[in-house]
């Protein structure tokens, strides 16, 4: 399993782009480079999953803890760039009811999970 973590910080937005699979053997790597950035009042951190081609119940932790930590420090969090299959994940869980996530474009008309 491989996983890549980019952080492209832009003005107060810090933009991490997560590249390969997200599951049981890489996700604490994931969670070690999103406990890196210094939380501070008020930042918006933008994650893309664009390349992202699978994700566990792991990976849904990790993004749920980073959740809880941005938003005590009355920050924001968008998700970005999910396929219809990472999607789902979260619409299951009901997540997506509770964080903002965006779907890839033409993410609705993808192949059903």
């Amino acid at each position: 399993m491989n996983l890549q973590v980019q952080q492209i910080d832009k003005d107060l937005v810090h933009n991490f782009k997560v590249i390969g699979e997200i599951d049981i053997y890489t996700a604490p790597k994931l969670k070690e480079h999103l406990a890196s950035l210094e939380h501070a009042e008020g930042m918006e951190v933008e994650l893309d999953l664009s390349e992202v081609n699978y994700m566990d119940s792991t990976g849904l932790g990790v993004f749920v803890g980073f959740y809880k930590e941005v938003t005590a420090h009355n920050g924001s969090l968008v998700i970005t760039g999910l396929n219809q299959r990472l999607y789902r994940l979260f619409e299951i869980t009901g997540l997506n009811e509770i964080m903002k996530i965006e779907q890839a474009e033409g993410g609705e008309d993808d192949a059903s999970v």
